[in-house]
C-alpha cells in the first residue's frame, strides 16, 4: 500500500487501500479539507458507492440537494447515481475517511486532477470534466432554486 499524499489545491488525499490491495472489493482514502478550501464540483458515480466516515471537524455534504453535516464519528452512505458534493463550512480543518465499493476509483484519478491543477492559471473545465468522466465521475451543475 502506498501512503503517498496527493494535493489538490488545499485538499490532501492519502490512499490507505486500493483495488490491488483488496482484490477489487474496496478502495479507502483519507482526505483533509481546510476551512474555506475550494472543493470539487457536485457529481455522481456511475458504478460505485461511497461511504464517508468523519474523523475530525465537520464537512457538509450536499446529497440530492440536501445538506448533511458529517462530524467526527458520523457516517454517510452515498449510493451510485446519487448527486453529491461537499464543503467545509466550519472555521476548522475537517478530515474524513472515504470507502469506495467496489474499488473502481483509484489514486490515478486524483493524480490526473492534481496534474491539471498544477499547470497554473484558471482550471481547464473541459479537461477536468474529461478526467472525471474517464474515472467514472459525472459532474452535475447545480440547479438554480425554483422560483
Amino acid at each position: 500500500m502506498n501512503n503517498e499524499i496527493i494535493r489538490l489545491g488545499q485538499i490532501t488525499i492519502r490512499f490507505l487501500a486500493e483495488s490491488a490491495d483488496t482484490n477489487g472489493s474496496l478502495a479507502m482514502f483519507e482526505f483533509t479539507v481546510p476551512a474555506g478550501a475550494k472543493v470539487p464540483v457536485p457529481h455522481f458515480h456511475k458504478d460505485y458507492d461511497e461511504t464517508i466516515y468523519g474523523l475530525e471537524g465537520v464537512m457538509t455534504f450536499t446529497v440530492e440537494g440536501k445538506p448533511v453535516p458529517v462530524g467526527r464519528g458520523e457516517c454517510i452512505f452515498i449510493p451510485r447515481g446519487v448527486a453529491h458534493g461537499f464543503d467545509n463550512l466550519a472555521q476548522a480543518n475537517a478530515r474524513a475517511l472515504a470507502v469506495i465499493t467496489p474499488a473502481l476509483l483509484k489514486s490515478d484519478f486524483f493524480k490526473d486532477i492534481a496534474g491539471l491543477l498544477t499547470r497554473g492559471g484558471p482550471p481547464d473545465v473541459a479537461a477536468m470534466k474529461a478526467i472525471m468522466l474517464k474515472h467514472g465521475l459525472v459532474p452535475v451543475m447545480p440547479q438554480p432554486p425554483a422560483s
